[in-house]
């Protein structure tokens, strides 16, 4: 096993693994933990009380949060005709139709987040292996195939999270970076889990949001006092 380095120990000595945390004593231990010598993300990681293998189910969604994610999103559109000046007016990235399918295909992956309207799903649809595995094919759930082109972008652009439940029934959202202060990281993670409460499957028995936690890119996990955040 790998010997834990000294930084790594030190947050840990500041996290106490068997407790939990209010979301605002947690944020202030990840504002007062970032010693990487770059801007760390912050994580969220939730276990929500669903079946992903049903339908009905299968949380997916979208939220925009209230101080962005730090980071500049690169968005590209596919897109034809008036709808495609759209996207490059809002500030897509890159915006093609059947020219930009067959660069993805050889390869091109140099992008965050990708919008399609409509009536290029069934091209769009064929690199389904390319971007599915990555979480960034389009959907309308999260309101990524659509006609409002420019929205989407503009909505992507300024800092929109998005997520989807994994097999195991857990959550993950990157919400925002360390530098953003404990006030800031608070208010983004709050509005992640007002987005999922939302989204509670009608099907969905006992408790809902089961455990969660937060963290820097690379610091430990901070567990959460989950019941507050049911209401929120």
């Amino acid at each position: 096993m790998a010997k834990e380095g000294k930084r790594l120990k030190a947050l840990r000595d500041k996290v106490d693994p068997q407790a939990t945390y209010s979301l605002s004593q947690a944020c202030e231990l990840l504002a007062g933990c970032a010693s990487a010598k770059f801007d760390e993300g912050i994580d969220v990681a939730v276990r929500l009380g669903v079946d992903p293998r049903k339908s009905d189910q299968n949380v997916r969604g979208s939220v925009a949060l209230p101080h962005g994610l730090g980071k500049d999103v690169r968005v590209i559109v596919f897109a034809k005709g008036e709808k495609a000046q759209e996207a490059t007016d809002a500030g897509a990235d890159l915006v093609g139709a059947d020219d930009l399918v067959e660069k993805v295909s050889g390869g091109f992956l140099d992008f965050d987040s990708v919008v399609a309207t409509p009536d290029m799903m069934a091209q769009v649809g064929k690199l389904g292996k390319v971007l599915g595995p990555r979480g960034l094919m389009p959907s309308p759930k999260v309101g990524t195939v659509t006609f409002d082109v420019g929205d989407a972008v503009r909505g992507l652009k300024s800092g929109r999270a998005e997520f989807r439940v994994e097999k195991a029934g857990i959550v993950h959202a990157v919400v925002g970076k360390a530098s953003f202060g404990a006030q800031k990281i608070e208010e983004n993670v709050a509005a992640l889990f007002q987005a999922l409460n939302k989204l509670k499957p009608s099907t969905s028995k006992g408790f809902y949001l089961k455990s969660a936690s937060v963290s820097l890119t690379m610091g430990p996990g901070i567990k959460l006092d989950v019941t507050p955040l049911r209401t929120v």
